[in-house]
């Protein structure tokens, strides 16, 4: 079963590759159904994966000069705050039981599911949707207050959840403050990167971390991530994307499912 979700995490780094976000969203179930680690673990885990992985992508653009570095610092630092509040004192807290319905009992880890598994129907459906947002030819003036709010809610859903959040950060920055689509997805990688790994410094100083089957996973989700580079340039990604945003939805419903009725 690990060998196959070893595979699957070089699957998760060849579609960030090729689409550019949403492959992050798979991290929990992975490490939730091949490694059979539990919910709280597997979102700490997710955080540094999922960070390590876009850094990888923003240190490229970095040098390609496609990340617009003031807007990633005015969105990271209320993201970074909030991502880390929650997993330091927020997901530690929780009761292992949250609440009880007449024989049914809601534990941390099955509330913490359920919610991931909605973030993912979210993401999923955001990923088969045709996109169009409206893109300023000369940068906006940055709504700050917008700005904080949306890094707050980013970074609290991050923490929580353990995903990296692309798909609310791309359209904040094309909306909020008029980065055309290109930049506006490098400049994310480098919020997720900075918001993410800030995060799991959370979780290192509440659970012990096994560091070898971590590490290991992130090397390799990196280098699926180029593989996905080098893919992209020969097969067209929306389709890709769609598809994958097909996928994300089953797996969001099979979670719904197992967590819901099945546990």
């Amino acid at each position: 079963m690990e060998i196959l979700g070893y595979f699957m995490a070089l699957l998760i780094g060849i579609s960030l590759g090729l689409v550019g976000s949403g492959g992050s969203i798979l991290t929990v179930p992975l490490l939730v159904y091949f490694f059979a680690l539990d919910a709280v673990l597997a979102t700490a885990y997710s955080l540094f994966i999922v960070g390590v992985s876009a850094a990888v992508g923003a240190i490229r653009f970095i040098i390609k000069k496609e990340v617009n570095l003031k807007t990633a610092i005015v969105f990271a630092l209320p993201s970074l705050l909030a991502v880390y509040l929650v997993r330091r004192f927020l997901v530690p807290g929780l009761p292992e039981v949250l609440f009880t319905l007449n024989d049914f009992e809601v534990s941390k880890n099955a509330f913490i599911l359920l919610f991931f598994a909605l973030i993912m129907l979210v993401a999923g459906i955001r990923m088969i949707m045709p996109q169009k947002m409206a893109e300023s030819k000369e940068a906006k003036p940055i709504n700050y207050p917008l700005v904080f709010i949306e890094g707050i809610i980013v970074g609290a859903i991050t923490g929580f959840v353990g995903a990296g959040g692309g798909f609310l950060i791309i359209p904040a920055l094309v909306l909020l403050v008029g980065l055309p689509m290109k930049k506006a997805v490098a400049t994310s990688l480098l919020i997720i990167a900075l918001k993410s790994l800030f995060g799991f410094i959370g979780d290192v100083q509440t659970q012990e971390i096994a560091w070898p089957l971590l590490l290991s996973l992130s090397v390799i989700a990196s280098t699926g991530i180029y593989i996905g580079m080098w893919l992209g340039k020969r097969i067209d990604g929306s389709r890709l994307k769609k598809g994958f945003g097909w996928f994300v939805i089953a797996m969001a419903i099979f979670m719904l499912l197992k967590e819901g009725i099945w546990s």
